[in-house]
């Protein structure tokens, strides 16, 4: 008995020191540990995407890809997995399976000095311990650690909740950070769409995913996850019938390489400026944004291949620049090909040329595919000379090509109806010059396509928003409404003539001049914008005042800060395509003010709307229930900025640029199209803007060094051709529809030269509009901005003009 008493004292005692001790080291490392708490409020990072109008997505940020799903939307097979693979007692033990750490001890035990790692035993929570407020260092003091957060975290949160946060926190590979992602990436499938063996091998990965991927470790990755099947068997979260069916499948992951977003790079990166400006960089990595943009994806692709199109063209008329490099064919010219750094969203084939003869070139692709280039492909290649000038014409491929150039080209399998030989290609390289197009919707601002330059691989300066140049004549259309406002018609008389005026002690003589260099007598304010005289613009300036047509360029967005200097009314101040097409837009919506936007709502984590661009109040559309009633009207709270008489009148002006001015070529499409021209000095900036009734479109070309287009280069050969693809395609299969006349206008026939009312006989005769009263009887009154110009030729203390801005 004293035996058996002095035992039961010992092992009491030991008890007691042992009990001690434990406490004594929770004690210990039970200090300043993280504060569990916080993961009562935790919100994991979740990307944020970015949609069109139409939803399709179009990008996605974020540091981590995540998709957080509530464990109440996780389907129960997914926990099932999960839980039979990685703690089987989760949901009976404290936060530590003893019976689990019991048997990592003993085989630890076993191991020592064999260098093996050290095996743990870690359940659900000392993972959500880990991952969430320790880290992954491999140490006794951590796991003791990850044992007391353990504990107290089970205290304070449930089952459900600590599983929601393992299931959206755990690294599973490949990038995919929890379930939802994972189920993404690996098999291109939402979570309730996974079946039994799908869900197996994702609860196979946490013991370490890069052993397991699905292609490179195929073998090991079916053996973990029959193994995961077969412990779901065991714990009767399936039958046998499943697991046997399970079993007998292939491991076939369907990876999502990349995804699958619609390409609209500019439109997709001004977003991103626009949330990192208005919340930040954490919110937009990290905060799980939905972001619904105004992009229309169909318009946007009309967008870039009139842009790439246009600026292609033009290249192609200032001859060839030479191959992108020279490569030695006596090695292995594939390879050396491969190397060769070419944009990813240029869609052309890069090819070495391996032969030259008489009357075609021979070329080698990356397949190793052969082609060949005929001598009529390559007749527009002839060098570029100093000046935008071509060189000599082209007699033979050896002209251009010689064997080894890296060069771009394009497949044909036919040309203008014509079927060419097999593998026949087109020369073809990326042109110096650049440009942007803006297209909106001119009653509320969204803008529905944007292209900010040839290529976004190349360059990601958005030349739509980012590029400030001279508009030239595209202002214009500022000067004349103002004096439409201030009781001009088009119908005026403005004096073309020469025009000198002082600037000023020590800077000479500023004389203006017309592209033509010729003088047109009086002439109707109408004939002044549709063939773009200078002289009247300017004395039409002149009359009106400088500072109405500096009022007038920052009402409409045009400029914020003009100089009151006169040449400003001939465009040299600078500006972007965005605003010039925000300030079109307001001319045809009848002179409301609108505000560009690419963005119409934005929603947080948990679907609340953060951001709304129309913030109209309509108490009409809450909990409506459709039965073919008219839509509620909401109130028109838009800023007027000039009278919509005056508005119409100027668009009916712009209209008849493309019908009979400068822009006529965009004539033959068949809608009701207005537009204005515009080219800078020395031809460094060319433009056209312009608008359909509903659809309002700006196009600038220019090279980003602002050096010359080339003498014979204006905004009708270089941005002209760009906004009459993009229209014809843009307006294809809609109804032409006339521009909007507001109350009060009249429309007469007038002779156009005369801008009087048409009598019997007369010949050039069009449809003028007018407010009311203002219908000439006679056109006795000429403007002539108090300069007659008398001896203004014979004047030798001018300066150079500008008579380039046309």
């Amino acid at each position: 008995m004293r035996i058996l008493l002095s035992i039961f004292g010992v092992l009491f005692l030991m008890v007691i020191a042992g009990g001690i001790g434990v406490l004594a080291v929770f004690w210990h490392f039970g200090q300043d540990l993280p504060d569990y708490t916080q993961l009562e409020t935790y919100e994991p990072e979740v990307m944020t995407r970015v949609h069109a109008g139409d939803g399709a997505l179009i990008a996605e940020y974020a540091r981590e890809k995540r998709v957080f799903v509530p464990i109440t939307s996780i389907p129960h097979i997914v926990v099932d997995a999960f839980v039979a693979a990685e703690d089987k007692n989760f949901f009976s033990h404290p936060g530590i399976d003893f019976a689990s750490v019991l048997r990592a001890a003993v085989t630890n035990v076993v191991n020592l000095g064999t260098g093996k790692r050290p095996v743990g035993a870690s359940t659900i929570t000392q993972q959500v311990a880990k991952n969430f407020l320790l880290t992954s260092e491999v140490s006794y003091e951590r796991k003791i650690k990850e044992a007391i957060l353990s504990f107290r975290i089970e205290r304070a949160f449930s089952k459900e909740h600590i599983l929601e946060l393992y299931l959206n926190e755990i690294y599973l590979g490949n990038g995919s950070y929890g379930v939802a992602a994972a189920a993404l990436r690996y098999f291109d499938k939402s979570l309730d769409e996974l079946n039994v063996e799908e869900v197996a091998y994702l609860a196979a990965l946490p013991k370490a995913p890069s052993n397991y991927h699905p292609v490179r470790n195929h073998d090991e990755a079916k053996a973990r996850r029959n193994w995961v099947i077969g412990r779901m068997l065991e714990e009767k979260f399936i039958t046998e019938q499943e697991a046997q069916t399970a079993w007998a499948r292939p491991l076939a992951a369907k990876e999502r390489q990349s995804v699958d977003t619609y390409r609209a790079d500019f439109f997709a990166e001004e977003v991103r400026r626009q949330l990192v400006d208005r919340y930040g960089e954490n919110m937009l990595y990290d905060g799980g944004l939905s972001v619904r943009a105004t992009v229309v994806p169909e318009l946007q692709t009309i967008a870039d291949q009139a842009l790439f199109d246009g600026l292609v063209e033009y290249d192609r008329r200032h001859g060839w620049r030479g191959p992108i490099t020279k490569i030695d064919l006596a090695d292995d010219w594939q390879q050396k090909l491969r190397e060769v750094e070419t944009p990813s969203d240029v869609p052309w084939d890069v090819a070495a040329i391996l032969r030259v003869d008489a009357n075609e070139a021979t070329l080698g692709l990356l397949s190793g595919k052969q082609g060949r280039i005929p001598l009529r492909f390559l007749t527009w290649a002839r060098p570029t000379q100093k000046g935008q000038e071509l060189g000599a014409v082209v007699n033979s491929p050896s002209d251009v090509l010689s064997p080894g150039d890296v060069v771009y080209v394009k497949h044909f399998a036919e040309l203008d109806g014509e079927e060419l030989p097999p593998n026949t290609y087109g020369l073809r390289q990326i042109p110096d010059v650049n440009g942007g197009l803006v297209a909106m919707d001119p009653h509320t601002g969204r803008v529905l396509a944007m292209s900010g330059g040839f290529s976004h691989a190349l360059s990601k300066f958005n030349r739509a928003t980012q590029a400030r140049r001279q508009p030239g004549s595209a202002f214009k259309p500022f000067v004349y409404i103002a004096a439409l406002d201030d009781g001009f018609t088009p119908s005026t008389l403005v004096l073309d003539a020469p025009f000198v005026i002082d600037q000023g002690p020590g800077l000479g003589k500023w004389k203006p001049g017309n592209y033509s260099g010729k003088f047109y007598g009086p002439s109707t304010m109408r004939l002044g914008i549709e063939l773009s005289r200078n002289l009247m613009t300017v004395r039409l300036a002149q009359t009106i005042g400088m500072d109405k047509v500096v009022d007038y360029a920052k009402r409409f967005g045009v400029v914020d800060d003009m100089p009151n200097v006169l040449s400003m009314a001939l465009g040299a101040a600078e500006t972007t395509v965005m605003r010039m097409t925000a300030a079109y837009a307001e001319l045809v919506n009848g002179g409301k003010k609108i505000t560009p936007t690419l963005i119409d709502r934005i929603q947080n984590r948990r679907g609340e709307v953060i951001y709304r661009r129309d913030e109209r109040q309509c108490a009409e559309c809450q909990d409506v229930t459709f039965r073919n009633q008219m839509p509620p009207e909401l109130p028109d709270n838009r800023e007027q900025l000039t009278d919509p008489a005056s508005a119409f009148q100027m668009v009916s002006m712009l209209e008849g640029v493309v019908e009979r001015g400068t822009g006529r070529r965009i004539s033959e499409l068949p809608y009701p199209l207005a537009g204005k021209t515009g080219t800078t000095n020395d031809s460094r900036d060319s433009w056209f803007v312009g608008f359909s009734p509903d659809l309002a479109v700006g196009v600038y070309v220019g090279f980003d060094d602002n050096r010359s287009l080339g003498d014979k280069e204006q905004g009708a050969s270089a941005a002209a051709p760009i906004f009459k693809q993009f229209m014809g395609d843009a307006l294809k299969g809609t109804k032409a529809v006339p521009f909007r006349t507001p109350p009060g206008i009249r429309m007469v026939r007038v002779e156009a030269r005369s801008g009087l009312p048409a009598r019997p006989g007369d010949q050039n005769v069009i449809w003028e509009a007018f407010k009311p009263g203002t219908i000439p009887s006679s056109n006795d009154n000429v403007i002539d901005g108090g300069y007659s110009g008398v001896g203004a030729e014979n004047d030798t203390g001018g300066v150079s003009s500008p008579g380039g801005i046309y």
